[in-house]
């Protein structure tokens, strides 16, 4: 289940080798396969980006689904970190029947397209 809150958008990465740059005011990078996740409580990096190939529990962010085409992160346990409370909670693009997510918030990638172009640094996602 998603965390309820008003969680920052921190940052958008995107497939450049499957969809255009999102037109957005956030800061965006395009992926690459060598860019994980880590959601392993007690490592450093724990929440946070990491490179792969990576010792400690993560989640690859180059997936053969399309769901993380386009990723925005958002600022759920960042800033502090605490080991434990969750971590990788982003909003990307949804399954064609909108299964449920694993906590994350899932939309259309039109839907996407319009959220990034109107979103503002300092803007936030609020799950009630």
């Amino acid at each position: 289940m998603t965390p309820v809150g008003r969680w920052p958008m921190r940052h958008v990465f995107y497939r450049a080798d499957r969809i255009i740059r999102p037109r957005t005011s956030l800061s965006v990078s395009p992926l690459h396969p060598g860019l994980g996740w880590c959601d392993a409580p007690g490592d450093a990096n724990y929440n946070r980006i990491v490179e792969l190939p990576y010792a400690a529990s993560h989640e690859c962010l180059w997936r053969r689904d399309h769901l993380y085409d386009v990723i925005i992160v958002l600022g759920h346990n960042d800033v502090p970190r605490s080991q434990g409370r969750g971590s990788a909670i982003f909003m990307h693009l949804a399954r064609p029947d909108y299964q449920p997510t694993e906590g994350c918030i899932a939309v259309s990638l039109s839907h996407m397209m319009r959220i990034l172009a109107q979103a503002r640094p300092g803007d936030a996602v609020s799950v009630l």
